[in-house]
């Protein structure tokens, strides 16, 4: 039977019970019917298969898996090619451990260097996130399994992500948060998405028609699976309706039941014809799963190479004063750093790897033509290994500053003290401050490497292989140096992205504000000449030359700027990149072609792509700053009108943002902007926000939450159970406790907060026995074999 034919057999409780997950990882299956379950995992940059009971934080174990370098790494290489390697590796894995549906990749933009998940980000650009992501795409497709990228869409913080409203601008929105989606799903072709906790411009991610309905679906012809992110689904009816498929993880038959009578009782929300529409991907996806063989493993070996070139193809050459990189053979070197012995290779959360294998620097640098020795005084280098502790990046929390621990830097401060030839090996997920760069001769950053970074940090220190990687985002000196510093309130529900598009190197480039490292920056071990620039109508031609003496690779990019411009625009925007391996002494044409994103931009006025008639200006560029050759061409226009005045907007003209007066913001947002709540609790409110509670066991539920979130940060080690419940909204308790909880008895537990106890009790009690017995109810009829 085909999909279509298969739903005329299903009844209306079949099919409302299939829109809601079963379990932690699994959809619902049909058994008379033949339908599957369809079995999700984590997985941005390694499976997260998890044996026996799940739970989406990685409490319990998981199944042995590669560990890749995180999407923040990969970014670096700007090679979609390896982005492609590795995403087959990751299919392969998949159908080995019984995985259909590989939640990631991540590419949520990185709008501020404090979000804490940045480390499962690509970038703060959206051509090269987007880019890199379809590569990811296509590799983990191409074997027979659903890539997710994720989280769908303006999620750029942890902290309150589940009970935040972002508010931004629809330019802004379609230019800057949505085209990596966009080029993920036209370019890659997935077949998932993953639906945001947050809302967007006051209406929740996975309920909003605007974003899943007339863009992704009707736009860019989105015919796959909309999962929610686990426990993002508020009002499941509604989410229906705007066609997200999938409510996840497991919030019992409640919603089922809503569905239900919101399509029978003459509400008039949803037709059984809109929960048809939204069943047939599910279908459709059950079916073609069912070809898979699970039966062959995976090639441990193998894929640890990959993990590896990715690293090697990635790491990015930061600082190499008087060449003292690569080490010559028979260096004597001491290693010093907290990450010699216990590596910090990956994020913490939903994508922490159980690793096949792990390397560390203490074991692989036998390999190597260097004599380790302990006293810095002896030797001729000390190689320092630091960056940032496993709490400061995690999922469930933001940082709380960009600085690297102290006590690290107090360590280098005393080495300085015996030998002045010092050479950081850094990890981090993300951009940190850097005051303490003049200690370091050189610096080599590996990013978060996977299990093989040891050795293929230690290939690039000797010069066994090349730096070749470039950074995806900025490194500004200090965090009041961004753009959004002034808008990252954590206490408002709602964040108001007043920067609009100036966020990254679209901020510091345009308002002349100088950072530590300029967004595409890398150094190497041999040195590129630019000539000969051709601007034609498809696309641009220009002539790199490697003038050093060893064999590299030079990312080439393409930035397009308007000058002369009625519409906010940033000084300069990536539209382009090329990596290409070039001989010593040899030189190369390289060929980047225009496409359809080139010279786009967003009207308000016609609600669809334009272009703005005039002359634009080519920058071909080894990073933002770095300017080789500027060309010129002129497009004919598709639209008069602009959607405002410029001169009325004059923090955006000048992208000197820091400080939009709330005025200015609303005019570029164009309604008027919502006013944060006040007064009691409701159901889309986080339990930190038990802090005002009128009710005081509330208030002492959360000064026991509180006070286990700082002990974790005490120790260091994040505490991912306790950093999900404290931001976590009372209506995720009906959403994520395998259907104990209904959406009655949460809005029950909200009367107590507001201090109404035994109304709250009592709805809680009787709430608790009717939803045990409508669900045992439910089961019974779907299992009964009509």
């Amino acid at each position: 039977m085909d999909a279509r034919e298969i739903i005329s057999q299903l009844t209306l409780m079949e099919k409302a019970a299939l829109l809601s997950g079963k379990n932690e990882w699994e959809s619902r299956d049909i058994p008379r019917l033949g339908i599957q379950s369809i079995t999700f995992s984590d997985g941005p940059h390694g499976l997260r298969r998890q044996e026996g009971a799940g739970d989406h934080l990685g409490l319990n174990a998981s199944l042995p898996a590669t560990c890749f370098p995180t999407a923040a790494t990969v970014a670096n290489s700007w090679d979609p090619s390896i982005g492609e390697e590795i995403g087959a590796a990751l299919g392969e894995e998949a159908v080995a451990q019984n995985v259909d549906v590989l939640l990631g990749p991540g590419l949520n933009m990185k709008r501020s260097p404090l979000c804490g998940r940045n480390f499962e980000y690509f970038s703060e650009d959206p051509i090269l996130a987007g880019k890199m992501a379809a590569s990811y795409v296509r590799g983990i497709q191409s074997k027979h399994v659903y890539s997710c990228p994720k989280h769908f869409a303006v999620n750029s913080r942890e902290y309150r992500r589940m009970a935040m409203n972002a508010v931004v601008d629809e330019r802004t929105l379609r230019e800057i948060y949505l085209t990596a989606f966009e080029i993920a799903v036209k370019e890659g072709g997935a077949k998932t998405i993953m639906s945001a906790y947050n809302e967007v411009n006051g209406k929740y991610a996975n309920e909003n028609e605007h974003l899943l309905v007339d863009i992704l679906r009707n736009e860019w012809g989105f015919d796959g699976i909309v999962v929610t992110d686990w426990g993002a689904s508020n009002d499941h009816v509604e989410g229906v309706r705007c066609q997200s498929n999938v409510e996840m993880p497991n919030p019992g038959l409640d919603s089922a039941r809503e569905l239900i009578k919101a399509a029978t009782e003459g509400e008039g929300r949803i037709t059984e014809e809109e929960i048809d529409r939204a069943i047939l991907p599910i279908i459709e996806a059950a079916i073609y799963f069912k070809e898979n063989d699970h039966t062959k493993g995976f090639d441990k070996e193998a894929h640890h190479a990959i993990a590896k070139k990715a690293v090697i193809n990635s790491a990015v050459l930061l600082k190499n004063d008087e060449d003292i990189l690569p080490l010559k053979a028979g260096t004597t070197v001491c290693l010093r750093g907290p990450f010699v012995d216990k590596p910090r290779y990956q994020g913490s959360g939903s994508s922490q790897v159980n690793s096949t294998k792990v390397e560390t620097i203490r074991e692989q640098i036998s390999n190597y033509d260097l004599k380790v020795v302990d006293d810095p005084e002896k030797a001729d280098v000390v190689l320092f290994f630091f960056g940032l502790d496993e709490i400061a990046e995690s999922e469930g929390a933001d940082r709380m500053s960009m600085d690297v621990p102290e006590y690290q830097i107090k360590e280098l401060e005393s080495l300085t003290v015996y030998n002045k030839h010092i050479i950081g090996v850094m990890s981090a997920g993300s951009s940190v401050k850097m005051p303490w760069l003049d200690k370091l001769q050189a610096l080599l950053h590996g990013y978060l490497t996977g299990q093989a970074g040891a050795s293929a940090m230690l290939d690039l220190l000797t010069g066994k292989e090349i730096p070749t990687g470039k950074l995806s985002e900025s490194y500004p000196f200090a965090f009041a140096d961004c753009s959004v510093a002034n808008y990252s309130d954590t206490e408002k529900r709602n964040l108001q992205y007043r920067e609009g598009p100036f966020i990254g190197y679209r901020y510091y480039d345009t308002a002349d504000v100088a950072v530590q490292f300029p967004f595409g920056f890398g150094l190497s071990y041999t040195t590129f000449e630019y000539s000969k620039l051709y601007v034609g109508e498809e696309g641009v031609k220009f002539t790199i030359k490697n003038v050093g003496d060893r064999d590299g690779a030079e990312i080439a990019q393409l930035y397009v700027g308007k000058e002369e411009s009625g519409l906010i625009r940033p000084k300069k925007e990536l539209k382009g990149f090329k990596k290409v391996w070039i001989k010593a002494g040899e030189s190369v044409e390289i060929e980047i072609p225009f496409d359809d994103k080139t010279f786009r931009y967003f009207s308000t006025v016609s609600n669809k792509w334009e272009i703005e008639g005039g002359e634009y200006q080519i920058y071909i560029g080894s990073n933002v700053s770095d300017i080789e050759l500027k060309g010129l061409i002129t497009k004919a226009g598709t639209i008069e009108e602009l959607p405002y005045d410029i001169e009325t907007l004059p923090s955006y003209k000048t992208g000197k943002v820091r400080n939009v007066h709330y005025e200015e913001f609303e005019k570029l947002y164009g309604n008027p902007l919502p006013e944060e709540k006040v007064g009691e609790l409701d159901i889309n409110d986080a339990l930190c926000q038990m802090k005002d509670a009128k009710s005081g066991l509330c208030r002492l539920v959360y000064k026991i939450l509180k006070s286990k979130l700082d002990q974790s940060y005490e120790k260091g080690v994040p505490d991912l159970n306790i950093m999900f419940i404290y931001n976590m909204p009372f209506r995720a308790m009906s959403k994520m406790t395998a259907g104990a909880v209904s959406r009655d008895m949460a809005e029950s537990i909200v009367t107590v907060a507001n201090g109404h106890f035994f109304k709250g009790l009592g709805g809680i009690i009787s709430g608790y026995f009717k939803n045990a017995r409508e669900n045992k109810k439910y089961e019974e009829r779907l299992s009964h074999k009509e």
